[in-house]
């Protein structure tokens, strides 16, 4: 009997010390040359700069947290060929912060980090270590920098242009760009980047999340950047979409562009402030939205894209420009709150000092033009050279996000206190407002005043001035927040297209009045900066229809996926999958994945193929799921 007795004894210690081994620190010191996941149960530490090697894939799961001691400047880098996929869920984001961070969370002895991730404590601080950077395969215009050839690239958009990441020390690692726009590098879904852009040098400053030439089959969305030392996000040319898209504190540019980026990108939240005292664009934030057209202006690819939703909170004290156009730069922003700008709504900034020409040179459209030429235009400046329609750089294949309207636009927005004296004054030039007043025919509405009873957001909450030290720039920070729109934020008179990606929103900023999609996952909800609002209705039910569905060989039908709340309510910006179950081959199905709408609808196309039988697709939410079966006939 005590034998027996010593027996389970020594099993359940076994037992205890093998649970206890499983959760450990994973010191990451080398390269990841093969595919290799990361589990929410270990806390992985990056001791340098990390990079994910052309054909190995990094999988990180849902709720796994990966540090870097303060001031190692350990960082993670996907190269061209690798890919990443950032498994967080709202439940369970990925976080990637310093260990200065992770001190400030409350004590929680069952969690690999030693403490609870939905708590903290914000603090004045960035640099601590490095950050996400992907790289990958899309075209850019990378022809000079600080007017400078860079070497052998060309202006025309030949495919063959490829560059070196900023902030990225090992040359063999750090390339970017290509001519394949359809490049996957992969997925990243909920995931909080803090304290983080490690300098490297002079004007060599690590982004909170680095995108160079990534593809549209590259998935990013609910994303946030949290105090970083230099831009939140960045973008060198390539397609890639992003949505869900939080940034707050970031000590110069909120969301900067260059190089030719055409791409899509919906619901941004923007929050000016800063992360260090020191100088504007490295402490301090500089403007909100910069966007750079192309290296030079009369290069192609040059930025053409749609931005839809955007909450915008500058900081009216020593804040820049809302919209910076340079370098020729084509952008439409529509359905948008801009509010609390320090200078000018739009600021026209064509020459910006680093050596490139702005809008007109080399026959170029000016900046004015830029605002009245229709979004079908396409430049023949530098293109590619008699390729013919279908061409990978042909102008009707490189320029497909904008499908409306003009190439340059701020429109069906409300803008509110933006009080600085040439506020208005280029967006009157260019047809944004009149007269520093609403414009009825760009359906631009400026509240007139600074009562925060007539504010388009719920509540904002501002802490005392911060001054800096070294050039006496000014700041008051937002300490809390309710995002939610509010007055004339409420409805919009267009909204974005149903096309696979954008979701149709009748309103105007990030958010809808009834879902912060802000809650329970980011740091600016753990560390109390957030208004807590009703949490949005669990999803009860999954209804596809038509079910079932006859198609005849080669012919298409949409299908509608509803989902429900319990109690009969539509359940808006949840992400429904789809999954071929049966009869793969007969059937295709578009797109893969698609957020609903205020609905609760999301719309997909079924097409068949010309193999006749039947097929299952199964459209699913989290565990709800329901099937369609497709009956493939002759014709």
């Amino acid at each position: 009997m005590k034998k027996m007795r010593k027996t389970v004894v020594g099993f359940l210690i076994a037992l205890f010390m093998a649970g206890t081994a499983s959760a450990a620190t994973v010191t990451v010191s080398s390269n990841i040359a093969t595919s290799e996941t990361w589990t929410a149960n270990n806390l992985y530490k990056l001791t340098k700069q990390i990079f994910v090697l052309p054909g190995a894939t990094l999988t990180i799961e849902a709720g796994t947290v990966i540090v870097s001691d303060t001031g190692v400047g350990g960082s993670l880098a996907v190269t061209r060929g690798a890919k990443i996929f950032v498994n967080g869920t709202k439940d369970n984001p990925v976080i990637m912060t310093s260990t200065d961070d992770v001190a400030t969370w409350t004590p929680d002895a069952n969690h690999p980090s030693g403490g609870d991730p939905k708590t903290g404590t914000w603090r004045v601080g960035a640099n601590e270590w490095g950050n996400l950077t992907i790289m990958g395969k899309g075209l850019i215009s990378a022809s000079h920098y600080g007017g400078l050839q860079v070497g052998d690239n060309t202006k025309d958009p030949s495919g063959l242009n490829e560059k070196q990441m900023e902030g990225l020390t090992d040359p063999d690692n750090s390339l970017y760009g290509g001519k394949d726009d359809n490049d996957d590098s992969g997925s990243i879904s909920y995931l909080s980047l803090r304290y983080a852009g490690k300098v490297i040098g002079l004007g060599n400053e690590l982004n909170g999340l680095s995108l160079g030439g990534i593809g549209r089959e590259t998935d990013i969305h609910h994303v946030e950047i949290m105090n970083n030392v230099d831009d939140g996000v960045e973008i060198w040319g390539g397609t890639v979409n992003l949505k869900y898209i939080s940034i707050w504190n970031v000590g110069d540019d909120s969301f900067d562009v260059d190089e030719g980026w055409r791409g899509k990108a919906q619901f941004l939240f923007l929050v000016q402030g800063y992360s260090l005292d020191a100088k504007q664009g490295s402490g301090v934030g500089d403007n909100c939205f910069e966007t750079d057209g192309a290296e030079d202006s009369d290069a192609q690819p040059v930025t053409t894209s749609a931005i839809y939703n955007a909450t915008v909170i500058g900081n009216p004290i020593d804040g820049d420009g809302g919209t910076v156009w340079r370098d020729n730069a084509r952008v439409q922003y529509r359905n948008c709150i801009f509010m609390d700008l320090g200078e000018k709504l739009v600021r026209p900034d064509g020459n910006d000092g680093d050596g490139a020409n702005g809008y007109g040179h080399n026959g170029t459209l000016s900046f004015a033009d830029t605002w009245t030429t229709d979004y079908s235009v396409t430049s023949t400046v530098n293109d590619c050279n008699g390729c013919s329609v279908g061409a990978f750089n042909h102008g009707d294949t490189l320029y497909t996000v904008q499908t409306s309207g003009k190439l340059a636009e701020i429109t069906d927005s409300v803008l509110f206190r933006n009080l600085h004296a040439d506020a208005y004054t280029d967006s009157d030039t260019v047809g944004v407002t009149v007269g520093g007043g609403s414009n009825p025919d760009k359906n631009n509405v400026v509240i007139s005043g600074s009562d925060s009873a007539n504010a388009p957001i719920v509540s904002i909450t501002r802490g005392p001035l911060f001054t800096s030290t070294e050039e006496s720039k000014g700041v008051l920070p937002v300490v809390s927040i309710n995002p939610l729109p509010a007055n004339e934020a409420l409805t919009s008179v267009g909204a974005a297209p149903n096309d696979g990606f954008f979701t149709p929103a009748q309103y105007r900023g990030a958010f809808s009045a009834t879902d912060n999609w802000l809650q329970d996952w980011t740091a600016v909800d753990a560390y109390g900066m957030l208004v807590a609002t009703t949490p949005p209705c669990e999803v009860a039910e999954v209804d596809a229809e038509p079910e079932p569905l006859k198609l005849l060989r080669e012919e298409s039908e949409e299908v509608t996926v509803t989902l429900t709340c319990g109690d009969g309510s539509p359940s808006a910006d949840k992400l429904v999958t789809v999954e071929v179950k049966g009869g793969k081959k007969r059937v295709n199905v578009t797109p893969a994945n698609a957020l609903t709408n205020e609905n609760g609808q999301a719309t997909f196309t079924i097409t068949a193929t010309t193999k006749t039988g039947d097929a299952k697709v199964q459209f699913k939410h989290q565990n709800l799921n329901d099937n369609v079966t497709v009956k493939v006939r002759k014709k």
